[in-house]
């Protein structure tokens, strides 16, 4: 199939094209916490004691290696967006240059991957408040959960940006406030149980990759992950008053935030204490709040817990309410998910979402072994292989390009195309290390199965009986959108 080349006068017209309906009520301070916030999670506050375990203190080098690949996908998916800022969701980039099926797939595998880890966080926070208040039933907490985050989602995308900020905010002081404790203690030496601090922590205790590459590599199946959902940003482009200044500037603030939030913070930690010392049974950063002996130290720790999972939750409900309403769109779900409120908000979507998670937590409760076995599975594969198909339909953008059949666009990803294969083999690095882990094992069986089930049913969606077929149609503009290649102010 032949595409045409676009031209000036119809970018300038795709540019003064108000296609969507949904409110543009999330300003560029919003965005850049949106950014922020799904950057920290339970995956940093809990999960890095299982890296750290694999990797030893070169656990820092894997931040650094998922941080840069990260980086590439997020630059790649920003230039994709900012030609289509009217796009709700990956979907219609993606099968823009990939074509309907993988606009199908990328589609529904992120939403089943967000509404998995949605139903993860609630049964979390029931946890951590049930801590707090024994006596309250524990589906209380989960009802009531979800109800304050469908309000959050359904009252105004301005609300939901806000309470973004402040719990981000929030979220970001705290782990600002570790580091720089952290570092008062490494000055002073006060108040360690466990010894004096060094930076000579690092290298002590078996050396600074005690298990060599292979730790390394392993751990980097536990540290990817730790970074999923970030690329949540790419969906409030259609909702920004102003995408061509705000989504540059979010993505321009990953390298110092993986810096900070990550390398910065459990570099801190591992010089306070031997890393040998790290059981998993709980988060390495209560050895920090635990080593200046405040009474309240499990109180504070679960303070910020519970906002990191509830944040994540929020922005979880926002993505798949816009992710539903872009599939909806593109024709590859029921039309009334793309239905929009007076005030711009995807209702029925949003709805949906809470009535997806309350039959996920059912099923929690009767089942919990081998629902969270297939929360953990899908949704570590997902994360992989969404980003994976963010740089092949980039690549699909930029081939266009090269030819001459699009004009070149906003916020280019330097280095194409060898620094976005070099993002895409270090993704499949990571799925082949997830073969030599038990759990590995069977997030690669059942992330497999399910993305065939799912392009076996894009196939027919692309295919239906109604004459629609595959592929983008002619001068790469999908059904929804127009391509937009402004610069950037």
């Amino acid at each position: 199939m032949s595409t045409a080349p676009s031209t000036p006068a119809a970018d300038a017209s795709a540019a003064e094209s108000p296609d969507s309906p949904l409110a543009r009520g999330l300003s560029t301070r919003h965005i850049r916490f949106i950014a922020l916030g799904t950057a920290i999670g339970t995956g940093l506050f809990l999960g890095s004691a299982s890296a750290i375990q694999l990797a030893g203190p070169a656990v820092l080098l894997a931040y650094l290696a998922a941080g840069a690949a990260i980086y590439v996908v997020m630059r790649a998916m920003a230039e994709m967006v900012l030609r289509t800022p009217d796009a709700s969701s990956f979907v219609d980039f993606t099968q823009r240059y990939l074509g309907r099926t993988w606009g199908f797939v990328i589609g529904w595998i992120f939403t089943a991957e967000m509404l998995l880890v949605g139903i993860a966080d609630v049964t979390a926070l029931r946890i951590y408040l049930g801590s707090w208040w024994p006596a309250v039933p524990g589906w209380a907490w989960m009802v009531g959960t979800i109800a304050l985050v469908l309000g959050l989602n359904l009252v105004a995308v301005r609300l939901f940006g806000e309470t973004e900020f402040w719990l981000t905010l929030l979220k970001v002081g705290a782990i600002v406030a570790m580091v720089v404790l952290g570092v008062g203690l490494l000055v002073t030496g006060a108040g360690l149980p466990t010894g004096q601090p060094s930076v000579a922590h690092l290298w002590e205790h078996g050396g600074f990759a005690p298990h060599g590459a292979w730790g390394i590599l392993l751990s980097l199946t536990v540290v990817v992950f730790a970074f999923g959902g970030i690329e949540t940003v790419g969906l409030t482009a259609a909702e920004s008053q102003n995408p061509h200044r705000s989504i540059p500037d979010a993505i321009n603030t990953v390298p110092w935030r993986i810096l900070l939030f990550y390398v910065g913070s459990v570099g801190v930690m591992l010089t306070l204490a031997p890393w040998t010392g790290i059981t998993g049974e709980q988060s390495p950063f209560v050895q920090i709040i635990d080593a200046v002996g405040l009474p309240a130290a499990a109180h504070v720790l679960n303070a910020v817990v519970i906002i990191a999972a509830f944040s994540a939750l929020n922005a979880i409900t926002f993505a798949i309410g816009r992710t539903l309403f872009g599939l909806a769109a593109a024709g590859h779900a029921p039309a009334v998910f793309g239905r929009v409120s007076g005030r711009g908000i995807p209702g029925a979507a949003i709805v949906t979402v809470g009535v997806a998670l309350v039959i996920g937590l059912v099923l929690n409760l009767v089942v919990p072994d081998r629902v969270f076995t297939f929360v953990a599975s899908l949704a570590s594969f997902a994360t992989v292989f969404v980003w994976l198909l963010i740089l092949a339909a980039h690549h699909g953008l930029r081939r266009r390009i090269a030819r001459g059949a699009l004009r070149p666009g906003a916020f280019a990803t330097p280095g194409w195309p060898w620094v976005t294969a070099l993002a895409a083999a270090f993704l499949v690095l990571v799925l082949v290390m997830m073969a030599f882990l038990p759990e590995g094992r069977a997030a690669l069986a059942v992330g497999v199965v399910t993305t065939a089930l799912l392009a076996g049913l894009g196939h027919l969606s692309a295919h239906r009986p109604d004459g629609s077929s595959e592929g983008p149609p002619e001068g790469g503009r999908s059904r929804k959108g127009h391509d937009h290649p402004e610069p950037v102010s």
